[in-house]
């Protein structure tokens, strides 16, 4: 039977830090007094992750582990996680401890007493972050919202409540390269917020640096807006006038007599117009390259191994000898996309089909 809850943990290479949300994250959702599961998806972790996850499967039978075969970025570990939950209500948290396990009881109450899809988790205190962090979160969150019209909320990140719903309505996504902070507030679905601290990380280092920023920056503006593709447009407009201009100065000169050799004003008129030709070509190849990853339709991320349906046969775990307990059976794995469920069945003629999970139908108009 499928829980009410599912708590979608995406996981790096985060070997220290999983002891403490473990001591951290069972209290409270024990302490929720509905059934739950508390799926964590291994982002191709090559430290000791997947054999700390596979101990704490042992004593927490609410635990699911699914394994992707490769690292596929943060936020195709949290659409894996979201194609593969289970419960009515699916809460996404990081694993470094940064937000808070504890709202999630609060996520959950709220959402069922206000009746809402979507419940927020708004960082109120960012001062465990870098100025230059806390700045730059700020500025990019209002470029997006003025570029897109996408009332996202400022300080919010990946920490939030989703229903049925929602997440059915996301799964249903054609895009691959979803940036869910802005693709969940596109839906416009009814919501609420929760303010909390943001705590330091609690062990590790972030898995977030500042060229991963960078990408997901881009990824959100082509994405979710055509500003910068207008913005290509009347650049070119304004170089195609600032040209004419001086090809009319041009003329005009030569006419009267009041040629002067200038060297530097043809150089600065090139550059010029070459710099607004290289920046509206190097805008309209983010879009391009997008168009061109989602034709070649390469699914995301690929699903290796889930606890609930099947074994491994990766062989060892990293850093151990032995082989996962769990392996030695044959059996075949699908490949799933961000709008797919996975499918693992064994080849045993004598062993039942596992389930398979397809997409519900929403009915939720797309945003």
């Amino acid at each position: 039977m499928a829980p009410a809850l599912s708590i979608v943990v995406p996981v790096y290479n985060e070997e220290d830090v999983l002891p403490l949300l473990v001591q951290r994250l069972r209290p409270v959702a024990d302490g929720l007094g509905t059934t739950y599961e508390v799926l964590t998806v291994d982002d191709g972790s090559t430290d000791l992750s997947p054999a700390v996850l596979q101990r704490i499967a042992r004593d927490w039978p609410q635990l699911r582990i699914v394994r992707l075969r490769a690292n596929a970025g943060h936020q195709a570990a949290i659409s894996a996680g979201l194609a593969s939950a289970r419960g009515d209500y699916v809460v996404t948290l990081d694993a470094d401890l940064q937000d808070p396990p504890e709202v999630v009881s609060e996520m959950l109450a709220l959402a069922v007493s206000e009746g809402v899809d979507v419940v927020y988790g708004v960082r109120s205190d960012r001062s465990t972050d870098s100025a230059f962090k806390r700045l730059s979160a700020r500025a990019f969150y209002r470029v997006i919202r003025a570029l897109s019209g996408t009332h996202a909320q400022v300080d919010a990140g990946d920490y939030r409540l989703m229903s049925r719903a929602t997440v059915d309505a996301v799964n249903a996504l054609p895009e691959h390269h979803r940036v869910l902070r802005f693709v969940v507030p596109a839906l416009g679905f009814p919501s609420a917020s929760v303010t909390y601290r943001r705590d330091e990380r609690a062990a590790g280092r972030s898995k977030y640096p500042l060229s991963k920023m960078v990408r997901l920056s881009l990824d959100s503006v082509t994405g979710f807006s055509t500003a910068p593709l207008r913005a290509a447009t009347w650049l070119g407009l304004l170089g195609g006038l600032g040209a004419f201009v001086l090809l009319a100065y041009a003329l005009v000169a030569m006419a009267v007599g009041q040629t002067v050799p200038g060297w530097t004003s043809t150089v600065v008129a090139v550059a010029g117009v070459g710099a607004v030709q290289l920046v509206c070509v190097g805008i309209l190849g983010e879009y391009v390259g997008r168009m061109y990853a989602q034709l070649q339709g390469r699914p995301a991320y690929h699903i290796a191994y889930d606890s609930l349906t099947g074994p491994d046969r990766r062989g060892p775990l990293p850093g151990t000898d032995q082989p996962d307990p769990l392996a030695g059976h044959h059996q075949r794995g699908s490949v799933a996309g961000p709008d797919q469920h996975v499918s693992v069945s064994r080849a045993d003629e004598h062993a039942p089909l596992s389930r398979v999970d397809e997409p519900r139908p929403s009915g939720s108009p797309r945003a």
